[in-house]
């Protein structure tokens, strides 16, 4: 017999929280009716500023179906929080989810840069990658490096090796969802070797929060510069050099120096 939903739950304390904001943000988009178009990560929001949108883009499904088979697998590889004893853990796996989600939103524009610029692929300049299994395919991923003897379970009754489950996941999505962004889940493949590969390496609970830290503010700034949300506690103003806007902040008038930070397709990740 299984444990009690309530014990895994204490087990896989990350997991579930992070399970818990992204069925948040889901009901919260469709409360709002916001659209995939106004959260999702695409090549021409993101050279306008829209920076924001590595985060939300991350956090954010276009259906309940989407939201449900991206968190059966997350809750599946939550068994990395119970893997302290080979150097896994809660504290490693809230550390790289912080790279995981950063890198692979990264590494997907600059794929899209490559294919539009050297490639001349306009397909990608407005195509929109919104969904957590970038991430996910990177947890997939460090397992298969870290625990290979372990199966990945999807929905209680699909069961894969673990050791070659992110290129079978891969392949399977690519072929049943017709708009999966293979590019999404390739980067987060990607991301997800050099991690258990040792290629990025070094991140603890100071590290964490400094990048942690940084995010906040760079979501902050590109939401107020982009317009998407107007923060009535900061001013940002053109100066001489207009790609180098100031940042006043209205309640003490302090002002810093820093660089500035409809769509026709859209791809779950």
């Amino acid at each position: 017999m299984g444990k009690p939903l309530f014990y895994e739950i204490l087990e896989k304390p990350a997991t579930s929280c992070i399970i818990g904001i992204c069925s948040a943000i889901w009901f919260y988009i469709q409360k709002k009716n916001i659209g995939y178009s106004h959260v999702g990560l695409s090549y021409e929001t993101a050279i306008e500023g829209h920076h924001w949108r590595i985060i939300t883009s991350a956090f954010s499904h276009i259906s309940v179906l989407h939201l449900v088979f991206n968190m059966s697998a997350l809750w599946s590889l939550g068994v990395v929080e119970q893997l302290g004893h080979i150097g896994l853990g809660v504290a490693y796996y809230l550390q790289y989810t912080l790279v995981l989600v950063i890198l692979s939103g990264l590494l997907v524009l600059g794929m899209y840069h490559i294919l539009i610029q050297r490639f001349k692929v306009e397909y990608f300049r407005r195509v929109t990658a919104v969904g957590y299994s970038c991430v996910v395919f990177g947890w997939m991923t460090i397992l298969s490096v870290k625990q290979p003897s372990s199966k990945l379970d999807l929905f209680g009754f699909l069961s894969l090796p673990i050791s070659f489950a992110p290129f079978e996941s891969l392949i399977f999505t690519s072929i049943i969802v017709p708009q999966a962004s293979f590019l999404g889940h390739l980067s987060g493949i990607i991301v997800g070797y050099a991690i258990a590969w040792g290629l990025i390496h070094g991140m603890n609970n100071f590290w964490a929060l400094s990048m942690l830290g940084w995010i906040v503010v760079i979501f902050v700034f590109s939401l107020k510069q982009s317009g998407a949300y107007d923060f009535k506690f900061l001013d940002i103003e053109s100066v001489t050099d207009p790609s180098m806007p100031s940042v006043r902040f209205l309640e003490n008038g302090r002002t810093l120096q820093m660089s500035a930070l409809p769509l026709e397709g859209v791809e779950v990740v």
